[in-house]
């Protein structure tokens, strides 16, 4: 409880447009811990550092709830280009969307969804390429609408080449996750960064992580790929033991980190033989993502209010 209430105090006022400013302004040295620049070239510059240790790359423009049609066929233009442009450099183009960013909720010509639309184009350049696109889940009232799209998609793209993700918090994920088991999905499975109503998320952690845990090892028993999607210690050993005695093959899943966030332990299950990705976020728009990063943790806000005494 003291954690959500912490997690809100954190999310509201970082809503504040004066806090934003101030962040914006004097906080930039410290996001670059958690943001791999604001451009193309150094998110790529990043992956290749991290492959230089093993370790695969997710990579994410930054932005949010796009309003105009124009800016978000201008946003999933950014997309199409970094994915040529990582090509080009040896780096697979695998990436992350956020459907809200690509117009989502807009209609458009024949009565079609936006979001959808460029989704297509970026799926299709995905597969051109041998590369992989996963749609971020965002929060609750988007979830319909992104898993009709994403089972839409893996019909005429494959599950090779376009997957989702399931947020443990939320009460509905474990019916999702069982819905989705016709098209065998590639899921990545997260605890939920965003602010929920509990009539809809879990506010317990000890439930989260409970959730948590099920929906790996039954995507996993489906013979499902899975992304295990944390920094926790005790889910990771767990995981390790659960494909140990399951005799699940290292080929079926994969852990994936953010940027910036336990290093050492990114490269210590890389060298361990377990395929390693870090989500890589980069842009101009960080700021909500890095109130998200700076909520997850109490220790963040004191590491951020020194950064800015520092800068």
């Amino acid at each position: 409880m003291l954690n959500r209430m912490y997690r809100s105090t954190v999310l509201g006022v970082a809503t504040q447009k004066p806090i934003e400013q101030l962040v914006r302004s004097r906080a930039w040295n410290v996001a670059q811990r958690f943001v791999a620049g604001e451009s193309s070239a150094t998110a790529i510059a990043a992956a290749q550092e991290l492959a230089a240790d093993g370790i695969l790359s997710n990579l994410d423009l930054l932005g949010e709830f796009v309003n105009s049609v124009e800016t978000a066929n201008e946003f999933a233009e950014k997309i199409l280009a970094i994915q040529n442009e990582a090509a080009a450099a040896g780096v697979v183009p695998y990436v992350s969307i956020k459907l809200s960013s690509v117009g989502q909720g807009q209609t458009v010509q024949n009565g079609e969804d936006l979001g959808y639309l460029n989704a297509r184009r970026i799926v299709g350049n995905a597969r051109a390429l041998g590369g992989f696109v996963c749609l971020d889940m965002e929060d609750h009232p988007r979830v319909d609408q992104t898993l009709a799209q994403f089972r839409a998609l893996v019909a005429e793209f494959g599950n090779k080449t376009v997957g989702t993700v399931l947020q443990s918090y939320l009460y509905r994920s474990e019916a999702d996750r069982t819905g989705l088991d016709d098209l065998h999905p590639n899921l990545r499975i997260v605890k939920g960064a965003y602010l929920e109503p509990e009539s809809v998320a879990m506010p317990a952690k000890s439930d989260v992580d409970a959730s948590y845990r099920r929906l790996v090892y039954a995507h996993m028993k489906a013979g499902n790929y899975v992304n295990v999607a944390t920094h926790d210690d005790s889910i990771i050993d767990d995981v390790k033991m659960f494909v140990l005695s399951h005799g699940i093959p290292k080929t079926q899943f994969e852990f994936q980190m953010l940027y910036g966030i336990r290093r050492d332990l990114q490269k210590k299950l890389a060298t361990e033989g377990f395929t390693v990705r870090v989500y890589l976020p980069y842009g101009r728009d960080w700021y909500a993502y890095f109130s998200r990063r700076i909520a997850e943790r109490p220790a963040n806000v004191m590491f951020v209010l020194r950064g800015m005494l520092k800068g």
